[in-house]
């Protein structure tokens, strides 16, 4: 027991070096919204997770009602990036109050201040927190979506495809099935409701895509 006590203290301890050795970038205001309905249900249905930012929270209702009767549908958006020790950290605090079967992760439109090569190096430990946290669970990642205009300092379409290729080849490596939000998206300009985000229409398109990806995750009933 003591053994174990060292080892994980150590591990903390290097862990909090390693994120004292990076650089980190955060925007002026940072948020989360964690949502967790039906904590209490005994119906069997299985719980699925979408992990994302204001996108995510954007499609969220039109997934849990493409899920009604499925599955109940939960929901983690916050501003925290990949590259951002504190996301890994975040995830993993929320995350162990619910047993999930099914995560979908759709992290992408913050942290442009992080590079790519900084983006490739630090997604595995987004997904790491993940996979511990819900280690039954099946993983989904949905690919970042299209902005209708680049900001210089912030989200561009040329810098989006990187990181997508990026994720792909990541993932596709691991065995964890690619949701293409991105190409879905990319004939919808007339769909954003700003630079970044979509209208309800685009957000409908985006849930029933999600809920598609879904589905053929969800356990079988016995």
């Amino acid at each position: 027991m003591k053994l174990v006590f060292v080892l994980a203290v150590a591990a903390s301890l290097q862990s909090g070096a390693d994120a004292a050795e990076r650089k980190i970038h955060r925007e002026n205001t940072e948020w989360t919204d964690a949502w967790f309905p039906s904590t209490n249900a005994k119906d069997g249905l299985p719980k699925v997770l979408l992990i994302g930012d204001s996108i995510t929270r954007a499609y969220f209702g039109g997934v849990e009602k493409g899920l009604e009767g499925k599955a109940h549908v939960c929901r983690i958006a916050t501003s925290k990036a990949i590259g951002d020790p504190a996301l890994p950290q975040e995830l993993a605090l929320l995350m162990s109050e619910n047993e999930f079967q099914v995560v979908h992760l759709n992290i992408g439109m913050h942290g442009w201040d992080y590079t790519e090569e900084e983006y490739k190096e630090y997604l595995p430990e987004v997904v790491e927190a993940v996979r511990k946290a819900a280690p039954k669970a099946k993983l989904v990642w949905g690919m970042t979506t299209p902005v209708r205009k680049d900001r210089e300092k912030g989200a561009a379409n040329d810098r989006i495809i990187r990181r997508n290729a990026i994720a792909k080849e990541y993932f596709s490596s691991q065995g964890i099935p690619v949701d293409d939000l991105h190409g879905l998206m990319v004939p919808h300009t007339d769909l954003h409701s700003d630079d970044i985000h979509f209208n309800p229409e685009g957000s409908a398109l985006l849930a029933k895509h999600v809920v598609d990806s879904i589905v053929p995750l969800l356990p079988i009933k016995p």
